[in-house]
């Protein structure tokens, strides 16, 4: 470990296994500093890693219900931002990288009839919420954001700083602002095709 990581870099290791096994004994390893609020709307699934500076942020109704829910060997990487009002579940086997944003809320609702004026400054306006899921397997590329009302399909892969505003179908590669998809694997072929 001293050869991989050298003496500070091993003894904040340390120091992030020590609190990983005292505070979250399902997990693999919380890698410090690691900000959660809300804890108890938080579920986390076993064998959880994350990478430095990660901020959880859950906004439970009083109903005590989770609204962030990790699956099993679920691994973030640096500075991942997840905040959730109404749900954020993230399946199993799924790999985020640094600098993602993962969001169910805004400030604000900007649908139908009853959208939020541009008069109203933006910190005055309502939460409004959608539910977010990203299913098993699916990987996340460096800087994505991943927006409320999003379902991520099943196996899929969403290029670096793309922008997921729209559902992405299950078996596919997406990239871009907004996010589209530009390959599908083919399970005949057992190889991913452009579209």
């Amino acid at each position: 470990m001293l050869k991989r990581y050298g003496f500070l870099g091993s003894l904040r290791l340390l120091i992030s296994l020590l609190y990983t096994k005292l505070f979250y004994p399902k997990a693999r390893i919380i890698r410090l500093p690691f900000d959660i609020r809300n804890r108890h709307g938080v579920l986390i699934g076993k064998n959880l890693t994350t990478g430095f500076g990660c901020r959880i942020e859950a906004h439970p109704p009083t109903s005590g219900e989770k609204v962030i829910i990790f699956g099993d060997n679920v691994q973030i990487n640096d500075y991942v931002h997840i905040a959730a009002s109404e749900k954020v579940s993230i399946g199993s086997n799924v790999l985020i990288a640094s600098k993602v944003y993962i969001s169910d809320l805004n400030h604000g609702n900007y649908r139908g009839s009853n959208a939020d004026s541009p008069m109203i400054p933006p910190n005055d306006r309502a939460l409004s919420s959608r539910p977010v899921v990203i299913e098993d397997n699916v990987w996340l590329g460096e800087n994505v954001c991943v927006m409320a009302g999003v379902t991520i399909g099943f196996g899929s892969i969403i290029g670096a700083s793309s922008v997921v505003s729209k559902d992405i179908p299950k078996y596919s590669i997406a990239v871009g602002s907004p996010a589209k998809v530009i390959k599908v694997y083919d399970f005949e072929k057992k190889e991913w095709v452009l579209i």
